[in-house]
C-alpha cells in the first residue's frame, strides 16, 4: 500500500507541558508513511526548542491570521503540503494506531474526503469512551446532534477538499473559535458522508484545561452563529431544540432569566421531550447550578 504523507496540526496556547506529550503521540504513530507536524502557537510566545528535524519533524510557527483557534489551525494547514492534514488539539493524546488505521479507513472509500474516529474522555482520572455507532456520517445526522465524538483532535481530511470551492478552510468568523469544528464537518459531509471509525483512537482532555469550558456568553454568539449558518440545524426539530435547549442552559448560567425562558419556551415547540429544557428551567429557578450539571456529565463523557 503507498500511503500517503500527513500533516499534523497542533494549536496551543500556554499549556507547554500538554503540547510536548501531544507532539510525542503523535511522533510515536506507528504509521508507514510520511508524517510532518506543525505547531502554531496563538497569542502567546513560541518555543522554538520544540522544532526537530529527526525522525517525524516538527516546524514551529506563530499564528499569522485571525487571533483564535481557528486562525492557528489555517496558518498550520497553509504551511503543509501533504497529501492528508490532520487536527490534534494540545491538550490531547493520539493511540499509537490511530493514523495507520484511519488513513486506511479513508482510502478504503474513494470518493471521501474527510475520516474522524471516535474517543475517550479523560476528566478527573476518569476515562469513558464515547462512540458513534455507525461508519457513516451524513448532514442529516450532523444536524440533528453535534455527535460530540467526532471530536477536532480526530479531524483527517483529504488536503485538495480544504480549497475554497470545496470544504474550504476553518471559518475564523466563528465567534470565540468555538463551534468551528461542528461547521466544517457539516460542510464536508454536504460534499460526501464522512468516514468514521468507531473505535476510541484519541483520548480527549476535559474540564480544567479548556479555555472555553465557563465562557456562556460567546457559547450562545457561536450556537447562534451555527443557527444562521446551516440550515438544515434549523430544519431538524430535534436538533433545533438540542440547540435552543443549549442556549437556555447558557443563558440561564449567565443570569438571563427572560432570555432562557424564550429559548426555552422555543425548545418544547421543536420538541417537547428535549432534555437541556429541564436543566436551563431548574437553573433558573436556582435549583441547580449549571456549573454542577456540566460536571456531573463530563464525568460520564457528556456535556450540555
Amino acid at each position: 500500500m503507498n500511503w500517503p504523507s500527513v500533516g499534523v496540526v497542533i494549536p496551543t496556547r500556554n499549556r507547554p507541558e500538554l503540547v510536548r506529550r501531544a507532539i510525542a503521540a503523535v511522533r510515536e504513530q506507528r504509521y508507514p508513511g510520511d508524517i510532518r507536524i506543525v505547531v502554531v502557537y496563538d497569542q502567546t510566545e513560541p518555543d522554538y526548542l520544540l522544532a526537530n528535524t529527526d525522525g517525524v519533524p516538527v516546524l514551529v510557527l506563530t499564528n499569522w491570521r485571525t487571533s483564535g483557534l481557528a486562525g492557528a489551525r489555517n496558518t498550520g494547514l497553509l504551511a503543509l503540503d501533504t497529501e492528508l492534514v490532520a487536527f490534534c488539539d494540545d491538550d490531547d493524546r493520539w493511540l499509537p494506531d490511530k493514523l495507520r488505521r484511519q488513513v486506511a479507513a479513508l482510502l478504503a472509500d474513494p470518493d471521501a474526503e474527510f475520516a474522524t474516529c471516535a474517543i475517550e474522555v479523560e476528566y478527573e482520572g476518569r476515562t469513558t469512551a464515547r462512540l458513534a455507532g455507525r461508519s457513516r456520517v451524513t448532514v442529516d445526522d450532523l444536524a440533528r446532534s453535534r455527535m460530540a465524538m467526532l471530536h477536532s483532535s480526530s479531524f483527517l481530511i483529504r488536503r485538495d477538499a480544504l480549497a475554497e470551492d470545496a470544504v474550504g478552510l476553518v471559518a475564523e468568523d466563528a465567534p470565540g473559535s468555538q463551534n468551528e469544528d461542528w461547521d466544517l464537518l457539516l460542510r464536508a459531509a454536504r460534499r460526501a458522508p464522512i468516514v468514521h471509525l468507531d473505535e476510541p483512537l484519541v483520548q480527549v482532555l476535559w474540564g480544567r484545561t479548556s479555555h472555553y469550558a465557563y465562557e456562556y456568553a460567546t457559547k450562545i454568539s457561536s450556537l447562534r452563529w451555527m443557527m444562521r449558518r446551516h440550515p438544515e440545524i434549523s430544519g431538524c426539530r430535534p436538533g433545533a431544540a438540542r440547540v435552543y435547549g443549549q442556549l437556555a442552559c447558557w443563558s440561564a448560567a449567565t443570569g438571563n432569566r427572560s432570555q432562557a425562558w424564550r429559548y426555552s419556551k422555543e425548545a418544547v415547540r421543536q420538541n417537547w421531550r428535549e432534555p437541556r429544557t429541564a436543566i436551563a428551567l431548574a437553573a433558573m429557578t436556582g435549583a441547580v447550578k449549571v456549573e454542577n450539571v456540566l460536571s456531573a456529565l463530563h464525568k460520564r463523557g457528556r456535556g450540555i
